[in-house]
């Protein structure tokens, strides 16, 4: 029992990295058709963001920095998916192939540029006072620092939730998702919401980075080990749906948890590529789909 719930556990909280990553894939792949393989790279900048701050300009706060780096993490990688929207993939809207071979060759290149900022070491995240400790429940060991990142899922996705459903940003966002052409001659400004999907999903990103390195070290390849399981929560999930990239990120990190600790890690992400195949199989929308209309012909 307590081997279960340790597992459940940890899945929980693999499982709300993923939802953070998947989340923000979900709404530019969901709405524009991109590719993004440079998602990971903007997680790889969130991460970075704390280690910054904790070296220089709050050296002597690192408690508060690691509170700072999550709305400057947001700023940061969401200016950076920004840009790349703006200068590359606005280009390249219903060119998939063209915009996965063009954000792996920028990933490639922050990659490079991590290296030469930070070099190719791993770097660690000094974890705050407030931060160390643990409970234990059921003889779960509940340690401060997962429980504050699962927190700051939840107010995250909070707040997204309140972005999407009560401002009128989000309502455009979810028009132009549901159907682009209706959108654009209704009035909508479709390339400023695009821009707009753009920085909130890198944002998200980046918050996500600043999770990953309160969990453990962080490197130029921080984002990689994350990029791929996202996109089978976006896929698992459901194009453009919150509530079904939620239930895929706790079904896929779960199930990864309980695999991996059975057998080995390289197990247990196979297990989920199998999961995943047989999943599409049975639900080749996802979990959560748009109801659409059509004429009988």
């Amino acid at each position: 029992m307590e081997t279960t719930l340790s597992n459940l556990y940890i899945g929980v909280t693999l499982a709300s990295i993923l939802l953070l990553v998947g989340l923000g894939l979900t709404f530019t792949f969901g709405q524009m058709g991109v590719i993004n393989m440079a998602h990971g790279e903007f997680i790889m900048a969130g991460a970075y963001v704390p280690y910054v701050l904790q070296t220089s300009v709050l050296s002597g706060a690192r408690g508060g920095a690691v509170l700072v780096a999550f709305p400057l993490a947001f700023l940061v990688a969401g200016v950076m998916g920004l840009v790349l929207e703006r200068v590359l993939l606005r280009r390249m809207y219903g060119r998939p192939l063209d915009t996965l071979l063009v954000t792996f060759g920028v990933s490639l290149m922050l990659q490079q540029a991590a290296k030469d900022l930070f070099s190719a070491n791993n770097k660690d995240v000094v974890t705050p006072t407030y931060l160390r400790g643990q409970w234990d429940l059921f003889g779960v060991t509940l340690t401060h620092t997962r429980l504050f990142v699962l927190l700051v899922v939840v107010l995250t996705m909070v707040g997204v939730w309140v972005f999407m459903s009560r401002l009128a940003a989000g309502r455009r966002m979810r028009a132009v998702m549901q159907n682009r052409e209706l959108a654009a001659v209704s009035g909508l400004p479709t390339s400023r919401v695009d821009a707009t999907t753009f920085f909130l999903g890198s944002g998200l990103a980046g918050i996500a980075g600043v999770a990953v390195s309160l969990i453990g070290p962080i490197g130029t390849a921080t984002g990689t080990a994350y990029i791929l399981s996202a996109f089978l929560v976006v896929i698992v999930g459901g194009l453009g749906k919150l509530r079904g990239v939620v239930l895929a990120a706790l079904l896929l990190g779960t199930l990864n948890a309980f695999v991996e600790h059975a057998t080995s890690s390289t197990l247990g992400r196979a297990a989920v590529f199998a999961f995943v195949i047989l999943f599409l199989q049975f639900r080749p929308n996802g979990i959560v789909s748009f109801r659409t209309r059509g004429l009988a012909v």
